[in-house]
């Protein structure tokens, strides 16, 4: 138990420092600060323009989607980089368990996720001026913190795949369109099409944009329960499905000796 708790904690910590190559963290507030920032402020100026939502429809949405380019990217490349530093074949040979090794990687990919979907909540606020009820702060960082593991639980599925394809990024580039797309991020999902409402109800983010725009006009915090709840039961699901991806692959890849072929 010790040693798993070890793998989980400090495996997935080093693996995350590995991952950006850091020279010093600075280097991340292109990517996790300035880009989300310029998302947001896009679409809601895009939105005054039309006429079509508030700026509080469109920070919110952005906000919580944002939380997606950590959970996707940083997870497909948590495998992906592994394969690409022919490191992957030392990391699966090893006796470590599986579970606290690669949900042990998911966790700071979780944290960092929650860290970009809440400063962009803040500075977007901050920038365009919205007013967020003091007492819907407490309920919607929770809420936060519950979208940025179920996207987590879909990255991991998708970093599945860097076991079989040569990188994952175009793919999570692709996932990343289609939650912006079908989540209600930007255009309300009681406004797309019965095909499209269906698909948006079993993608992460979905329930919990939802549940984030009900608290900031009012509802309390159990109003929103059975939405919170069911984007954590989305975001086990996924994650469930891609550790039995990760274990699918790595033995197909032992029995076809595919593990370095792309």
């Amino acid at each position: 138990m010790r040693t798993s708790l070890r793998i989980f904690f400090l495996g997935g910590l080093t693996s995350y420092r590995a991952l950006f190559h850091w020279l010093t963290p600075w280097i991340l507030i292109p990517t996790f600060v300035v880009g989300p920032i310029f998302q947001l402020l896009f679409f809601a100026y895009v939105g005054r323009a039309a006429g079509v939502g508030d700026d509080t429809f469109y920070l919110i949405g952005n906000a919580v989607e944002l939380a997606s380019i950590p959970c996707l990217f940083a997870m497909g490349n948590t495998i992906g980089n592994e394969r690409y530093t022919q490191t992957l074949g030392l990391l699966l040979a090893s006796p470590a368990r599986r579970l606290p090794l690669f949900l042990g990687r998911a966790l700071p990919v979780v944290v960092n996720g929650f860290a970009v979907s809440f400063l962009v909540l803040v500075l977007g606020a901050l920038v365009l001026h919205v007013s967020i009820p003091v007492a819907a702060w407490a309920p919607l960082v929770a809420v936060l913190a519950v979208c940025a593991f179920s996207c987590t639980g879909l990255g991991l599925a998708s970093a599945a795949l860097a076991l079989r394809v040569r990188e994952t990024a175009v793919l999570s580039n692709i996932i990343m369109g289609v939650l912006i797309v079908f989540c209600g991020v930007n255009v309300a999902v009681s406004a797309l099409p019965a095909w499209m409402q269906s698909v948006a109800q079993v993608l992460p983010l979905t329930h919990g944009i939802e549940a984030a725009r009900e608290l900031v006009a009012g509802a309390s915090w159990a109003a929103v329960m059975p939405l919170v709840r069911d984007e954590a039961l989305i975001g086990v699901v996924y994650g469930a499905i891609g550790m039995a991806m990760l274990f699918f692959f790595e033995r197909e890849s032992r029995r076809h000796a595919t593990l370095e072929l792309a």
